[in-house]
C-alpha cells in the first residue's frame, strides 16, 4: 500500500517533536507556582518568564524556515531536539530569573523550529492516501504531551524544587528523538530538490516498501523541477498563484487564534468556578478533564481525514464552535460575573486552581503559558487576611484545597440554577472538542498540502510566525477586552469569528484527500 512499517515509525519518530512541544507548552503553569515563590517574582516578572518563549518561537518562526529548505527537514528536527535539551538543562542547575529567560527562548526556539519541520517531514514522506493521519499524528502528540504535562504539574507539585523535575523530564526523550533522527532518512523531496536522484529513488523504495519507485520519483522531479528557483517574495507575487496560496494559510491561522479557544482554555477554572463549580471540580475540569477531552476528540480527526477530508471536518469544527459559543454566551448572560484581572484580584484558591493550566494545540497555541500567573506580593496580603491558611510561609497544596477564603471571589452571593452550570461544562467540553477536531489538526494539514516543495519551509515559517504573533498580541489583551464588554460578548465575538471561519474554509479551502502533494501544488497553481 506504500505504507509499510518503517514510514509509520520515521512519522511516529519525528512526531515526538509534538510530544516535547505539548509538554512544554503545558508545565510552564504547574511550574510557575514554585519558581514565582522561590524567587519571590512579580506579575511582571512572571509575565516575562512565559513571554520570553513566544519570543524565541516568535523568532524561529521567522528565520526556522531558510533553515529547513537550505538544510533538510530531518536536520532541523535534529537541531531542534538537541536545543530543548540544552534549554532545558540550563533551567536545572540554578535558581535565577536571567537564567530562566535564557532557558525558556532556547526551549521557544526549539518548539518552533520542530513544529513547522516535523509537519513538513512528515507529509513529504507519507504515500497521499496515509499523508491525513500521519500529518494529523503530530497534533495528537502535541494534546498527548499537554495532558502528561497537567498530570506531571499535579506530581510534582508538594515535592520541593518538583519544577526541575518538571523541565528535567523532557532530557531523556528530546536527547533519544535526536539521536532516532540522525538514522532515519532525508525527505525525498529534499533530496530531490538538492539534485540527489539516485539517493531520493532509494529512500522512496525503503518507505513504500516496493522495489522500484521510478514512477513517483519522476512525478516528484516534474513537480519540483522549477520550484527549487522559488524566492522568499516569490510568496507575495501571482506567479502559480503563490500569492493566493500565502494568503490562503495566513488567514487560515488567524482563524485558528481568533476563534477564541485558547484564551476560554486559559481561563477555564475561572470560567467555571464562576458559574457554580466547587474549587475541586474546577480545577479537575480545567486541568485532566480538559486535556482527556482534546485527546480524544483529536483521535477521530486524525482517523478518518483521509476519508472524510480536512475541509470536511474543518466546516464541522467551525459550525460546532459557534453552536457552542452562543451557548457559553447565553448561559453567561444569566448569571452576574465578576471575571477581574488575574494579576490583581486572585484569591488564593484561585492561584492553586489555576496551576494546572489550560490550553488548546494547535497548535500552536499558547496560552497555557500565562496560566497561574499571580502576584506574589497580592498572594501574601490574601494569605493574611484568610484566617483559615495557615501562616506557615509556604501555600500547600492542602492548606489552599482547604480555604474558605472569598477574598477576590468571581461570584456573587446566591447559587447558581444547576441546568446553568452544567449547560455552561457541556458547552465548554462541546467548544474543546470542535476545535481539537476541525481547525485545531487540520489547519496544519492543509498547511503542509498547498505551498510548492521548494518554498515550503519558508511558506510554512511564515504562516506560523503570523500565528505566534496573533497569539502574542490576544494573550495581552484578553483580559483588558474581558474586563470591558463582559466575557459573554467575548463569548458572541468568538462565534461571528467561528461563522467566519465556515465561510472562509467553504470558499477558499481546497479538499486534498487522496491527492499526492504534486497534484495538489500542479492544481493550485491554475
Amino acid at each position: 500500500s506504500g505504507c509499510g512499517t518503517f514510514t509509520c515509525l520515521s512519522s511516529a519518530i519525528a512526531a515526538v517533536s509534538g510530544l516535547l512541544m505539548g509538554y512544554e507548552l503545558g508545565l510552564i503553569s504547574g511550574a510557575l507556582l514554585q519558581i514565582s515563590s522561590i524567587l519571590a517574582l512579580s506579575c511582571k516578572e512572571q509575565e516575562i518568564i512565559v513571554s520570553s518563549l513566544l519570543f524565541g518561537a516568535l523568532f524561529a518562526s521567522l528565520t526556522g524556515g531558510f533553515l529547513i529548505d537550505r538544510f533538510g527537514r530531518r536536520l532541523s528536527i535534529i537541531i531542534a531536539s538537541s536545543l530543548l535539551v540544552l534549554g532545558s538543562l540550563i533551567l536545572l542547575p540554578y535558581e535565577s530569573y536571567e537564567i530562566l529567560i535564557v532557558g525558556r527562548i532556547a526551549i521557544g526556539i526549539s518548539i518552533s523550529l520542530s513544529s513547522i519541520a516535523t509537519c513538513v517531514y512528515i507529509a513529504e514522506i507519507a504515500p497521499q492516501h496515509r499523508r491525513g493521519l500521519l500529518v494529523s499524528l503530530n497534533e495528537f502528540m502535541i494534546v498527548t504531551g499537554i495532558l502528561f504535562a497537567y498530570i506531571s504539574n499535579y506530581a510534582f507539585a508538594s515535592i520541593s524544587h518538583g519544577w526541575k523535575y518538571m523541565f528535567g523530564l523532557v532530557i531523556p526523550l528530546g536527547a533519544l528523538q535526536a539521536i532516532a533522527m540522525y538514522f532515519l532518512p532525508p525527505s525525498p523531496r529534499f533530496l530531490v530538490m538538492k539534485n540527489n536522484d539516485e539517493a531520493a529513488k532509494k529512500v522512496l523504495e525503503r518507505l513504500r516498501g516496493m522495489p522500484d519507485a521510478t514512477e513517483e520519483l519522476t512525478m516528484i522531479k516534474s513537480s519540483l523541477k522549477d520550484e527549487h528557483q522559488y524566492s522568499f517574495l516569490d510568496l507575495l507575487r501571482s506567479k502559480n498563484n503563490m500569492r493566493a496560496r500565502i494568503l490562503v494559510g495566513l488567514a487560515l491561522v488567524f482563524f485558528v487564534q481568533t476563534t477564541g479557544q485558547p484564551n476560554i482554555l486559559f481561563y477555564a477554572s475561572t470560567v467555571l468556578k464562576s458559574v457554580g463549580f466547587q474549587s475541586n471540580e474546577a480545577a479537575s475540569l480545567a486541568s485532566t478533564g480538559i486535556g482527556v477531552v482534546k485527546v480524544v476528540s483529536t483521535v477521530p480527526a486524525m482517523v478518518f481525514v483521509d476519508q472524510v477530508g480536512s475541509k470536511t471536518f474543518l466546516c464541522i469544527g467551525s459550525s460546532v464552535m459557534a453552536v457552542s459559543l452562543v451557548t457559553m454566551g447565553l448561559v453567561n448572560r444569566n448569571i452576574h460575573m465578576n471575571f477581574t484581572n488575574v494579576c490583581r484580584s486572585q484569591s488564593p484558591e484561585d492561584f492553586f486552581l489555576k496551576r494546572p493550566g489550560n490550553f488548546t494545540v494547535t497548535n500552536g497555541s499558547l496560552k497555557d503559558l500565562f496560566a497561574g500567573m499571580a502576584s506574589t506580593e497580592r498572594l501574601s496580603l490574601d494569605v493574611q487576611r484568610s484566617p483559615d491558611v495557615a501562616r506557615t510561609g509556604e501555600l500547600n497544596r492542602t492548606a489552599l484545597a482547604g480555604s474558605k477564603s472569598t477574598t477576590g471571589s468571581h461570584m456573587e452571593s446566591g447559587e447558581v440554577p444547576v441546568v446553568l452550570k452544567w449547560l455552561s461544562l457541556a458547552s465548554l467540553l462541546v467548544y474543546v472538542a470542535a476545535f481539537s477536531t476541525g481547525l485545531g489538526p487540520m489547519s496544519w494539514l492543509v498547511l503542509s498540502e498547498i505551498f510548492p516543495g521548494g518554498i515550503r519551509g519558508r511558506a510554512m515559517a511564515l504562516t506560523s510566525s503570523m500565528n505566534w504573533g496573533i497569539n502574542l498580541l490576544i494573550s495581552l489583551t484578553f483580559l483588558t477586552v474581558t474586563e470591558v464588554i463582559g466575557l459573554s460578548w467575548v463569548c458572541f465575538i468568538y462565534t461571528i469569528m467561528s461563522l467566519a471561519s465556515l465561510a472562509f474554509v467553504i470558499v477558499f479551502i481546497p479538499e486534498t484527500k487522496g491527492c499526492s502533494l504534486e497534484q495538489i501544488s500542479m492544481e493550485l497553481a491554475k
